[in-house]
Parts: structure tokens; C-alpha cells; sequence
């Protein structure tokens, strides 16, 4: 399969399963783009994610758009981001056709409370997933008071999480370099 095939039924299996809005379709996103097709690492993977959610819009065409571009070219981003938003569109025109009509019944109230717990359980493993890589980075205490430091403002002060992130990119950005220790024998 082509480079630009495997793009669009990648994004596209995303969009179709995405189930929840943006946040939901992350999971899928590392599915595809990390684990199944290998176009970036885990690594990449967060960084790509970060600085998605600092930037405004959904964060599912940001991240289609720039894997796509990353993978195969402008046409790869242009392939990623209709891949993902065309099922969307399509399930929108359907099913809010449908609820309108339906909406009352017990079954339609059903099946959207049946898909909570798939996608409770998809943030998380992904939740997981980046506990592990933040632990073997930076190690569990400095984790930890991120992370509770992080969700303090989040969800205590009412800051935005973008504006977190990009804090800590600038922090991170700023930060001196360490020196490096001289090669033996004293040469430079």
C-alpha cells in the first residue's frame, strides 16, 4: 500500500472510530501513527502532542495535518486532515438527523453512555503510557509535582492547558545547557 493510502485509512479509521471529540481520537492517533504504521516514536509522538494542544482549533486535524505532512508532503497533510473530518461530517449529518428524530428513545440515551467507558478506558491507557515516559525522564517525585502542580491550575485556578504547556516550553527553551565533561585526557 502507498504511502498516501496507508495515510488516509489510517486517519480515516481515526475519524470514523473517534467517538468523543478530539480528546478520544488521540489514543487512535498513537494506535496508528506509533504502534501500527511506525511513522514516529513515542517521543515524537508527545511532542507532536504538546504542541497541538497550544495551539488553537481540534486537536485531531492539527495532528492529522502535521503527521501527514511529516509522512508524505503537503498532499500527505492535506490527505491526513480529509481523512479524519470526512467520516466525522458524514456521522454528524446522520446521527444528529437521527437523535432529532429519536432522541427521546431509551436505546439512542443508551448507546451514547455505552461508548463512555471505551473511551474512559483509552485516555487512560494513553494516561498510562505518558506517566511512563515522563517517569523514566525526568523520574517519579519531579512527575508527580508536575503533574499535580499541572492539574492544581487546570482544574483549581481555571488556567488553560495550553497556556501550561506553553510555559513549560519556554521554561525549557530557556534553560541553560548543562556543560559537558571534557573527553579523557584532558582534550577538548
Amino acid at each position: 500500500m502507498s504511502v498516501q493510502a496507508s495515510l488516509f485509512a489510517a486517519f480515516f479509521r481515526i475519524g470514523i472510530f473517534g467517538f468523543g471529540g478530539g480528546p478520544s481520537m488521540i489514543p487512535l492517533v498513537h494506535q496508528e501513527v506509533v504502534k501500527r504504521h511506525a511513522w514516529m516514536d513515542d517521543d515524537a509522538f508527545a511532542d507532536v502532542l504538546a504542541i497541538g494542544n497550544t495551539l488553537p482549533g481540534p486537536i485531531a486535524t492539527k495532528m492529522a495535518g502535521y503527521i501527514g505532512y511529516r509522512v508524505g508532503g503537503v498532499f500527505g497533510a492535506i490527505n491526513a486532515v480529509v481523512a479524519v473530518i470526512v467520516p466525522v461530517i458524514f456521522a454528524m449529518i446522520a446521527l444528529l438527523g437521527l437523535y432529532s428524530r429519536y432522541g427521546d428513545q431509551r436505546w439512542v440515551q443508551g448507546m451514547g453512555l455505552g461508548v463512555v467507558p471505551v473511551v474512559m478506558v483509552m485516555m487512560a491507557q494513553l494516561t498510562f503510557d505518558f506517566f511512563q515516559k515522563s517517569r523514566a525522564g525526568l523520574g517519579v517525585v519531579a512527575t508527580l509535582i508536575m503533574g499535580v502542580a499541572a492539574g492544581g491550575l487546570i482544574y483549581g485556578l481555571g488556567v488553560h492547558p495550553g497556556l501550561i504547556i506553553g510555559a513549560i516550553l519556554i521554561a525549557a527553551l530557556l534553560r541553560p545547557e548543562k556543560p559537558r565533561n571534557a573527553p579523557e585526557g584532558g582534550r577538548t
